[in-house]
C-alpha cells in the first residue's frame, strides 16, 4: 500500500459529489480521489450494482473495491424530497458533481443545469454517458460492448479472415472515465482563472473513437475502411508476433533503422536491400513471405535469449505474458502496479491495481478503502449541518 506523505496531494480541498455507479463514472471519481479529492459517493439504498458483482472474498466484491477506493459512501433516496434536499445542500458545498445517468435523467430528478447553476455557480458538472447529450441516440442504453461495436473499434480488431473482435477490457468505460477526469481537472483550472463553473461531458463512443489514431487518419486520406491485420501492424512490416525456438515473441520494427538492427542480429543483414523487401510498401504486400523468413531465423534461439539480444541491439521485443506473469514481473513490481489495501478485520486486505501516474512530490495514495454501503452517511450529513451553521 502506498503511504500518504505529509505534503497535501494535488486535489486536496476539492469536494466531489459522485452520483455514478458501475464503471465509467466510478473510475473517473476514483482517479480524482487518488489525487487527493474528497469524493462523496451517493448511493441508493440498494447500493452500486457492482457491490454484488465479481468474485467475493469475505463477503466483499474485490471488483467494487478496485474502483471505489478513496471514497465515502452516503445513502440517499434521490426519489424522495428528503434525499433531493440533502443532495442540494451537498452541492452547495461542492466543487464537482459527477454523474453517469442517461442525458436528461438528472434534470428529471429535479436538477437541471439552471438549478445547479443557482445552487452553486462555481460547480463543475461532469457527465459521462454512452453517446453524448445531442443527436438521435441520446436515449439509448449504453454498455461497453455496444460502444466498442458502434465506435468502429471492433471493426479493426482481429484477424482479417475472422469476425470483428471486442477487447476483453471494458475499454470504452475506462477511456470515458479517464477523459472525464481530465476534463474536470481542466475545468477546475479554468475556474481558478475566471471563477465560474461549467459543464464537462464525455461519451464512451466519442472517447474510444478519439483513439483510432492513424487508422482514422488513413481512412480520411483514402476513404477506405482499415483492414483487420490481427497481431500485425496495419501500416508497418515486419511488426507482430514471431516464432522463436520455444514460443512466440513480439517484435516492433517500427522503421528501417530498427529493422536493420533486427535483421543484422538474426543473421539476415541483406534482406533490407533485397528488391522484394527494400521498402515498407513491398514488405507490407509480402508480409506472409517475410514472416516465414523471420520465423526460420528466430527458430535458432529461445525466447528469453532473443528478448535479451534484440533489446540490447535496440529492437523493441517482449513476450506475451499472462496476468500471473505480469504481476510477477520485476519491472511491474518495481513500479508498484499491484497494491494491498487493508479493508478492516472482517474483509482483510484487498489486492488491486496500483497508480499509473507517478508524482514525485505528492504521490497518489490509497487513503481510504472502498466504503461499506452508507458507511459515511451520518458523518457527512452531520458535518454538512455544522458547515451550514
Amino acid at each position: 500500500m502506498t503511504v500518504a506523505t505529509a505534503m497535501k496531494p494535488p486535489l486536496d480541498g476539492i469536494r466531489v459529489i459522485d452520483l455514478t455507479r458501475v464503471l465509467s463514472g466510478p473510475f473517473c471519481s476514483m482517479l480524482l480521489g487518488d489525487m487527493g479529492a474528497e469524493v462523496i459517493k451517493i448511493e441508493s439504498p440498494a447500493g452500486d450494482p457492482v457491490r454484488g458483482q465479481g468474485h467475493h472474498k469475505n463477503g466483499f466484491s474485490w471488483y467494487f473495491a478496485s474502483f471505489n477506493r478513496n471514497k465515502k459512501s452516503v445513502v440517499l433516496d434521490l426519489y424522495s424530497d428528503e434525499g433531493r434536499q440533502a443532495l442540494a445542500r451537498l452541492l452547495e458545498t461542492a466543487d464537482v458533481l459527477v454523474e453517469n445517468f442517461r442525458p436528461g435523467v438528472l434534470a428529471r430528478m429535479g436538477f437541471p443545469q439552471e438549478e445547479l447553476d443557482r445552487l452553486n455557480p462555481r460547480l463543475i458538472v461532469a457527465s459521462v454517458n454512452g453517446f453524448g447529450s445531442t443527436g438521435p441516440y441520446i436515449d439509448r442504453p449504453a454498455f461497453d460492448f455496444i460502444a466498442q461495436a458502434m465506435s468502429g473499434f471492433m471493426s479493426v480488431n482481429g484477424p482479417a479472415d475472422q469476425p470483428p473482435l471486442r477487447a476483453a477490457q471494458p475499454v470504452t468505460d475506462l477511456v470515458a472515465g479517464l477523459y472525464t477526469a481530465f476534463g474536470i481537472v481542466s475545468a477546475l483550472h479554468g475556474r481558478n482563472r475566471d471563477g465560474a463553473g461549467q459543464a464537462v461531458e464525455t461519451s464512451m463512443v466519442n472517447g474510444v473513437l478519439s483513439m483510432m489514431a492513424y487508422l482514422a487518419s488513413e481512412h480520411f486520406v483514402t476513404g477506405e475502411n482499415p483492414q483487420r491485420t490481427g497481431n500485425d501492424h496495419p501500416l508497418v512490416a515486419p511488426y507482430g508476433l514471431y516464432n522463436a525456438a520455444d514460443g512466440q515473441i513480439a517484435i516492433a520494427a517500427s522503421n528501417d533503422q530498427v529493422l536493420g538492427r533486427l535483421l543484422a542480429e538474426i543473421g539476415l543483414p541483406d534482406l533490407l536491400s533485397d528488391p522484394r523487401f527494400d521498402s515498407n510498401d513491398k514488405r507490407f504486400a509480402r508480409r506472409e513471405e517475410l514472416h516465414g523468413l523471420l520465423d526460420a531465423a528466430l527458430a535458432s534461439d529461445t525466447r528469453e535469449n532473443w528478448i535479451v539480444r534484440l533489446n540490447r541491439a535496440g529492437v523493441p521485443t517482449g513476450k506475451i505474458q499472462t496476468l500471473k506473469e505480469v504481476f510477477a514481473d520485476p519491472q511491474i513490481q518495481a513500479q508498484d502496479m499491484a497494491i494491498d489495501v487493508p479493508h478492516g478485520e472482517d474483509r482483510g486486505t484487498v489486492r488491486m491495481l496500483g497508480f499509473p501516474v507517478k508524482l514525485s512530490r505528492t504521490p497518489c495514495a490509497a487513503r481510504l478503502p472502498a466504503p461499506r454501503l452508507g458507511e459515511h452517511t451520518e458523518e457527512v450529513l452531520a458535518a454538512l449541518a455544522r458547515e451550514r451553521g
